[in-house]
């Protein structure tokens, strides 16, 4: 029986560990080739190229990785070259620690991912730091912002388009009912948003939108605007529509008056491989300007040739 043979123009993890070990070695790192290899891989790939580097030079790529790159291009390197659900958790709980604390984080992750990814993230947390997210994020928020994001971290929604139109209506009118109340923390309010699949969430707020002639969002802007009522909004636009909330990310990364780079970083290598398109439309629908030109613009170096090749990634 003949062998399969592998096409020509894949790249063998053995080929690539190789060059990556070579970027290492000598006077100085060669940056462009790690980004000429790392970035032009798909997850499945990166993943066989750490257990080929481990294996044949007995070193993690990530530690190798972390010897050799600084700054925001390591930063950047070393998150994107993580398995998904380990970047996530990583992400996680950099954002429960006291001096990186980040809520919106948090948000994205629980409200972004869909049901199985997030129970992913949620194994790979306790197989890295040995305690379970739920307890992590319980134990670094309180009030409001605990009530909120502790169920939203802990559900596992169901993931399919059956909507129950009946049950859209009079939760529409129950949401209705404690905006106007400004009853933003309210038991029913949280349960809708923490436990309903996002089909039968968009049914509700599409119905909502329809019935008062404003988007819940909009009337939650008439509230007081403290850290609940911004992390409330973020979440139902992570909910129902995630590349508006990204593009806001994104947007406020670079146009600040020095750069976020944590937050580019944080977009650009989480959602490279889901739905940086869409995230790239909105950006270029609500600023005129290409996403990729606009980051260019605002970094330099290896860390801007590494965002520019992520950014690209999905035409090679």
């Amino acid at each position: 029986m003949a062998s399969l043979k592998v096409p020509s123009n894949v790249p063998l993890p053995e080929d690539d560990a190789e060059q990556l070990h070579k970027a290492f070695s000598g006077w100085g790192t060669n940056e462009k080739l790690i980004i000429s290899i790392l970035a032009h891989r798909n997850s499945a790939q990166r993943s066989l190229i750490r257990s080929v580097y481990a294996a044949t030079y007995n070193e993690d790529l990530l530690k190798a990785l972390d010897k050799e790159l600084s700054s925001d291009f390591e930063r950047a390197v070393m998150l994107w070259t993580l398995d998904p659900a380990e970047r996530d958790a990583y992400l996680a709980k950099e954002s429960t620690k006291m001096f990186t604390k980040n809520n919106w984080v948090l948000v994205e992750i629980a409200c972004t991912r869909s049901a199985v990814e997030l129970f992913k993230v949620k194994q790979a947390y306790q197989a890295r730091y040995k305690k379970s997210l739920e307890e992590d994020v319980a134990q670094h928020t309180s009030g409001d912002l605990r009530k909120l994001l502790l169920p939203l971290v802990s559900t596992f929604r169901y993931e399919g388009d059956d909507v129950n139109m009946m049950l859209a209506r009079s939760e529409a009118k129950l949401l209705h009912e404690k905006v106007s109340e400004k009853a933003f923390n309210d038991d029913d309010f949280i349960r809708i948003l923490t436990t309903r699949s996002k089909a039968q969430l968009g049914a509700t707020l599409n119905h909502y939108n329809n019935e008062h002639g404003n988007s819940i969002n909009k009337n939650l802007k008439e509230g007081s605007d403290d850290d609940y009522l911004k992390l409330l909004r973020a979440a139902i636009t992570c909910l129902t529509y995630p590349e508006k909330h990204f593009e806001k990310v994104l947007r406020l990364a670079i146009n600040k008056m020095g750069t976020d780079e944590w937050g580019l970083t944080r977009v650009v290598t989480t959602r490279t491989e889901v739905d940086m398109e869409r995230i790239k439309e909105e950006y270029q629908r609500r600023n005129s300007v290409p996403l990729d030109r606009a980051v260019a613009k605002d970094t330099s170096g290896d860390y801007e040739d590494m965002l520019v090749a992520l950014l690209g990634h999905g035409d090679v």
